[in-house]
Formats: C-alpha cells, sequence, structure tokens
C-alpha cells in the first residue's frame, strides 16, 4: 500500500458539494498523520452531516445534506480502497453501519463508542 503524503485531497471536488463548504479549513483531514484517518475525518463529516453540526458544509436542506453525507462516506471509502487498504475499508464500512443501526434505535452513545474504536484501530501503528 502506498501511503499518501498530507495534505491529503479527498474531499469532494463536485460543484454541489463544494459550493457549499463553509470557510472553516478542513485541518482534521489536512494535517492527519496517515491517509486512513484522513479518510476517517472525511467519513466524520458524513456522518455530521447525516446525524449532527457539519464542520466544513452549510446545507440547509436536509434531503441535499443526506446526499452529501452519502458523498463523504463515498469519497472516504473511494481512497482507501485505490490504495488497496481493505482492512480499513471494511472498518469504516462497519463504522456506518453500526453508526446508522445505532442511531435507528436511538442509541448515540454507542455511535460514540463506534468512532473511538474504529479511530483507534485506524491510528499509525495499530496494525
Amino acid at each position: 500500500m502506498n501511503a499518501a503524503a498530507p495534505p491529503f485531497e479527498i474531499l469532494p471536488a463536485e460543484r454541489l458539494i463544494a459550493d457549499r463548504r463553509n470557510d472553516v479549513p478542513a485541518t482534521a483531514v489536512e494535517s492527519a498523520p496517515s491517509l486512513r484517518l484522513a479518510a476517517a475525518e472525511v467519513v466524520r463529516e458524513g456522518y455530521l452531516l447525516h446525524y449532527g453540526e457539519p464542520r466544513w458544509y452549510a446545507i440547509p436542506d436536509r434531503d441535499l445534506a443526506l446526499l452529501a453525507g452519502d458523498r463523504m462516506y463515498a469519497a472516504g471509502l473511494a481512497v482507501l480502497a485505490a490504495e488497496g487498504d481493505t482492512s480499513a475499508v471494511s472498518a469504516l464500512a462497519a463504522l456506518i453501519a453500526g453508526c446508522a443501526e445505532a442511531h435507528a434505535v436511538d442509541e448515540s452513545a454507542r455511535a460514540d463508542e463506534l468512532w473511538e474504536s474504529t479511530l483507534a484501530m485506524l491510528a499509525p501503528g495499530s496494525d
């Protein structure tokens, strides 16, 4: 697997999404210590577009926010898949599914725990 050097350029560039970026820099992606964690931050933005307050996007239309969130999920997974990092893709896909389930049954605290454990697994040196 080839490790990309920071800063990571993985946020979607499609106009529909890119035009809704706010002025907050995506430093969590740009300064991430690994591609895995940069991708996880993009997935987190997707999660926030679905369930919380996004950091880098202002999308008041709920339906469009959900679609943008899905695009963030896809962007994070795609960059890892392109690198052949199937274990990270699997971990983030399980995280996305687990968070959706947790929110569906009103257990957002479980989603927080899933984020913590997944980020720990993706951290450099945790292989």
